[in-house]
């Protein structure tokens, strides 16, 4: 997992172990506060698992883990699409191999299987290339067939502005004490264009500040979720009294389980003309990429 404890005792949790868990949740993309939650625990747990140390298939809940996201990538490097590396085994990294076990003339059944790994081994580049196919797809803005409705959800009052600036304009969904699932499943089926998940940001720090996170992790981030979130910061900038912005690429559970373009927007501002103002920053810009 790359993170290794040098304490003289492992027992104990202290400042050594949680500038441990720290590294680890900052290499996965993670909120960092050097605890074992378990969301933490359960990314440590995908951590652990090696490719070819068990087989993967289409399963429901579905399987995850770095081993599934190393046979993503190792697809990529081939030219099969494997979707988006999240490592998370879903319908389209099964169609990815089967044409890889097409393409090779063996067993077609969408699992990896020892011989389909032995043969994934076998035509992998022995040189680690950062060509894969879903970056030149992402880039080549291929996979834009989502063209459902805007889904908006979190409690903080920016989602009422932004829904009422928005639903004259196109299809949306405002989304109310729902779990990160269950809103990932309603923009999945539904093949959501885009959706934003509003938060508010604690402390004092967040005063007139806004984060915009979209998904990043496994040697892959979003291009259009970056895009669409440096868009919003250029144009809230022209503001007489622009808001702190921060973009960061995350892997939250949000980010991760929806298949489209997703922003986590943390708004530390509660002054009215701020969330009006970034409430039509982020209306605008979100309308434009749509029509464009």
């Amino acid at each position: 997992m790359g993170h290794v404890s040098l304490s003289a005792n492992p027992e104990i949790y202290g400042d050594e172990t949680v500038a441990l868990v720290e590294a680890f949740q900052r290499a996965r993309g993670l909120v960092i506060t050097g605890e074992v939650d378990e969301l933490t625990w359960s990314r440590l747990v995908e951590a652990g698992w090696r490719l070819g140390q068990r087989l993967l298939f289409l399963a429901q809940p579905c399987l995850r883990g770095d081993d599934v996201a190393d046979l993503q990538v190792r697809l990529a490097q081939l030219g099969f699409n494997p979707g988006r590396i999240d490592g998370i085994f879903g319908p389209i990294l099964e169609e990815a191999i089967i044409e890889f076990q097409r393409n090779c003339a063996i067993g077609v059944n969408g699992t990896l299987t020892r011989e389909t790994l032995n043969e994934l081994i076998r035509v992998s580049p022995s040189v680690p290339s950062r060509n894969l196919v879903t970056d030149a797809r992402d880039l080549a803005g291929f996979d834009t067939e989502h063209n459902g409705p805007i889904i908006i959800c979190g409690p903080n009052p920016l989602r009422e502005l932004v829904t009422r600036a928005l639903e004259t304009e196109y299809l949306t969904l405002s989304l109310d004490a729902a779990s990160t699932e269950q809103i990932a499943i309603i923009a999945n089926e539904n093949r959501a264009i885009v959706v934003l998940s509003l938060a508010t940001l604690d402390g004092a720090d967040g005063d007139d500040t806004v984060h915009f996170h979209y998904w990043a992790s496994y040697r892959s981030y979003s291009r259009r979720g970056e895009r669409l979130a440096s868009a919003i910061a250029a144009r809230l900038s022209q503001n007489e009294h622009p808001l702190r912005v921060e973009l960061t690429g995350m892997a939250l559970p949000i980010l991760r389980e929806t298949q489209m373009t997703t922003l986590h927007i943390e708004v530390g501002t509660h002054n009215e003309k701020g969330l009006h103002d970034l409430a039509q920053a982020i209306s605008t810009v979100v309308l434009e990429v749509i029509h464009r």
